[in-house]
């Protein structure tokens, strides 16, 4: 059975107060129905473990950082992508994913802004900068090479809080967990154009398993 975030306690307490009501009240097969849902939030916040978490990621990999459904795969989206030229990938999580989220890239952590915002469905193409969310940019030196992959965690319609465990000067691995959304939400992942994207819209893909983009090979092996 996969570890259960500490993030799961108090929703998953406020989720069993109706069975403990009906128990109380002596209605036995009404808190044994209503106590499924107790059951259901803590297994929202299921933590499963990944392939980063035993084994090194190769240096030119850019994996998911969150299961769902890839929504958009191609060049940075105006409005949407931070300035400059970036190539972009959206996920959208149903409240049925995982939603422990992990560095799609490795590197120090330069840039963690949280912005307050809307709760529009984060389907839309609007959620991505209208919605409550935080961004997150890491660099990292490869052969000479600075790299820069922004990555943004976004709520949703259901979703109403980012969690987020990383802080300006964390040196991060690839695949490494940075923290969660609660109930349905989104995420974008940003990288340079000379990347190749290696997944299309429509695709399902896993956080920390699924290769997102890579870029041009290096020799080594690292994370």
């Amino acid at each position: 059975m996969p570890r259960i975030d500490r993030e799961a306690g108090p929703a998953t307490a406020v989720a069993a107060v109706p069975a403990a009501l009906a128990l109380l009240l002596r209605r036995p097969g009404v808190a044994a129905v209503l106590g499924v849902l107790p059951v259901a939030v803590a297994a929202f916040f299921r933590d499963p473990d990944r392939s980063p978490d035993s084994r090194s990621v190769p240096v030119d990999d850019v994996l998911s950082p969150a299961d769902g459904k890839v929504m958009y795969a191609g060049p940075g989206q105006e409005g949407v992508a931070p300035p400059g030229a970036w190539q972009q990938v959206s996920i959208f999580l149903s409240a049925f994913d995982v939603h422990i989220n992990r560095a799609p890239y490795g590197g120090r952590v330069v840039e963690v802004v949280q912005r307050p915002g809307k709760w529009l469905a984060a389907y839309t193409h609007e959620s991505a900068h209208l919605n409550e969310r935080a961004d997150i940019t890491v660099e990292r030196e490869v052969g000479g090479e600075l790299r820069r992959v922004h990555f943004r965690q976004i709520v949703g319609l259901m979703a109403r809080r980012v969690v987020t465990r990383v802080a300006v000067g964390d040196e991060l691995a690839t695949g490494t967990r940075v923290g969660l959304m609660k109930f349905g939400s989104r995420m974008d992942v940003f990288v340079p154009p000379e990347c190749d994207l290696l997944v299309a819209a429509g695709e399902r893909v896993v956080a920390g398993e699924s290769v997102l983009a890579r870029w041009p090979a290096t020799s080594g092996v690292a994370r």
